[in-house]
């Protein structure tokens, strides 16, 4: 299992609120014992726990990826259930995938196709 937290404020600065995303995370901690991370932004904070079960060091997250000057980045909690398929369709296309369940370099990808990608995926989270 593993959880994750964060919110966001686009009126205010948050930068110094960066113990309040902790406290929350650490609320987390039992549903993922085995590793913590943590993106902090002027307007936006996101914190991850994770239970590793498979991938230790490409599940890591926040995942964050730079494309065209543009900073993406997110928390992930859930299963891809048609993640072959979804991964043939991809590299298709030509993108490229450095392991099966390595999920920072399946977002890579996927954030650049959203809009066709989230009809077909087959997940819960």
């Amino acid at each position: 299992m593993c959880g994750f937290v964060g919110y966001c404020n686009l009126k205010k600065d948050l930068s110094k609120e960066n113990n309040i995303l902790e406290n929350m995370n650490t609320i987390l901690k039992k549903r993922g014992p085995d590793e913590e991370g943590y993106f902090y932004d002027t307007n936006i904070k996101m914190g991850h726990r994770r239970l590793i079960i498979i991938d230790a060091e490409n599940g890591k997250q926040p995942m964050s990826v730079i494309c065209n000057d543009n900073t993406y980045t997110m928390v992930y909690n859930g299963q891809i259930y048609n993640k072959e398929e979804i991964k043939k369709e991809l590299q298709e296309l030509g993108y490229e995938f450095i392991r099966i369940f390595g999920y920072r370099s399946s977002f890579k990808s996927i954030y650049r196709i959203w809009n066709k990608f989230i009809k077909k995926i087959k997940w819960n989270f």
